[in-house]
């Protein structure tokens, strides 16, 4: 189906934060947007406030009207929706176009210069930021972000003019191989995804697939020392960065009283004097990736420069609530072990001398079963670890699976405990935190503004 010709888009699994950005996209084109989701959040009200259609009763006769006909409307769907979803089978069974999420996104790849951001864990922070960085330029930039930006409150963003898309490539059931970038940063392959995947080695495997559908004429922008092994087409080019080693690397690294900066070394041109408007350790990193896929296409010094110090964050990534001499609380997604030990380690280096406390909700049961030790390693960098139990997502419980596995591999030293998820509150209400964080990809962060209001209360 030929995007001029849709009529309707239908979304089954309406909410997810990936699929209404692309909601939002066939709304500023003036098509039918409807579709499901399981439960309402604030996000899908939103969505019905610009104009989407949706119910939460799995129910075909609530498909509106518009969205019935098969030659005009476009069904798309996220791989958490089970196979057996009674409007998936409806619109299976008469012959509608039904497309992932990500095939999506693969025809927009092909009819615009797709800048895509692959990895286990940062992609959402870089892909945002250097979304900001060529939206903010004279370049400009669509974009399909993973995360709400802080700066346009919103996790799409729209140009009429630019060529360029920015997209966050989904490793999670190899959605990213629908994607032909025209480049591509990959900021980590720490294996994740083994419920898919089986083995490390085909997690690994994937993205070295994924290397091979960069466009000629492009890039691959790469982490330093990863241990999958591109392979791109001719025509490709290939650059690598890290912190302090690569084609892209920082010099001159100064973090001091809670501001960042540092200069920016490039084979194309050295930027001096970048500053974090978000001053955290890893996004110094995060920077240079960023900083390197703008730059490479057409970001001026002072563009790279502004976008940097004006880029406000993404929420949950890293989010301060809170952030004064007596208490600090923050929240962040991290639930893989490797972005667990890196926000553990740049908290830690903010906050040398004060005690760190985290509440952390385990997201699935495969992931807790696969890393649990590397969940405790990674935890223990902090003074004190509170376990909920497993957030469960699209996963039955696995027998002998749960919280006590991290709890019980915790280093010697770390104070620890359980609770239950719904005595989160009443544990803020009764202690008095230095610097709290909240972990995890579940539904913990649902209680942050409450925790805040609590602190806030304590001051």
């Amino acid at each position: 189906m030929e995007l001029k010709n849709i009529k309707a888009v239908y979304f089954v699994g309406a909410g997810g934060i990936g699929m209404s950005a692309l909601a939002r996209y066939f709304m500023s084109k003036g098509v039918v947007v409807a579709g499901y989701d399981k439960t309402p959040s604030e996000l899908t009200r939103q969505l019905e406030k610009e104009g989407m259609l949706i119910h939460y009763e799995e129910n075909v006769e609530m498909i509106p009207h518009a969205c019935q006909k098969a030659a005009t409307t476009l069904v798309i769907y996220t791989p958490a929706v089970p196979s057996e979803h009674q409007e998936m089978v409806w619109f299976r069974e008469n012959g509608f176009e039904i497309q992932k999420r990500a095939q999506v996104l693969g025809t927009l790849t092909r009819a615009h210069k797709g800048l895509c951001f692959a990895g286990t864990h940062g992609k959402t922070t870089t892909s945002t930021m250097c979304a900001h960085i060529m939206h903010q330029s004279h370049q400009d930039c669509n974009a399909f972000l993973g995360g709400i930006s802080k700066n346009y409150g919103t996790n799409y963003i729209l140009s009429k003019e630019s060529d360029y898309v920015v997209i966050e490539a989904d490793e999670f059931d190899r959605s990213f191989h629908w994607l032909r970038p025209w480049m591509s940063v990959i900021t980590s392959t720490d294996p994740d995804h083994l419920d898919i995947y089986g083995t490390p080695e085909a997690y690994l495997e994937s993205f070295r697939h994924y290397t091979t559908l960069i466009q000629p004429g492009g890039a691959l922008i790469i982490h330093r020392g990863l241990a999958m092994k591109a392979d791109v087409q001719s025509g490709v080019r290939t650059f690598d960065y890290s912190l302090n080693e690569g084609d892209f690397h920082a010099e001159n690294i100064v973090i001091d009283n809670g501001e960042i900066t540092f200069d920016f070394v490039s084979p194309i041109e050295t930027v001096r004097g970048i500053q974090l408007g978000q001053p955290i350790p890893i996004n110094i990193e995060n920077g240079i990736a960023a900083m390197a896929m703008a730059q490479l296409n057409g970001c001026t010094a002072e563009e790279l420069r502004y976008g940097m110090k004006t880029y406000g964050g993404v929420d949950r990534r890293f989010d301060f609530k809170i952030k004064n001499d007596r208490h600090v609380f923050l929240s962040d997604y991290a639930h893989h072990p490797q972005e667990i030990f890196q926000s553990a380690k740049s908290i830690r280096e903010l906050y040398r001398n004060r005690k760190i406390t985290a509440i952390f909700q385990p997201h699935l049961y495969t992931r807790t079963r696969d890393f649990y030790r590397e969940f405790a390693n990674a935890l223990s960098q902090l003074d004190e670890v509170i376990l909920c139990d497993i957030y469960p997502a699209r996963e039955e419980p696995i027998p002998g699976v749960t919280s006590q596995l991290i709890y019980d591999n915790l280093k010697e030293g770390v104070e620890k405990s359980m609770i239950k998820k719904n005595e989160v509150l009443d544990l803020v209400k009764s202690r008095d935190f230095d610097v709290l964080v909240i972990l995890g990809a579940g539904d913990l962060d649902n209680y942050a503004a409450e925790i805040t209001r609590i602190i806030n209360s304590k001051q």
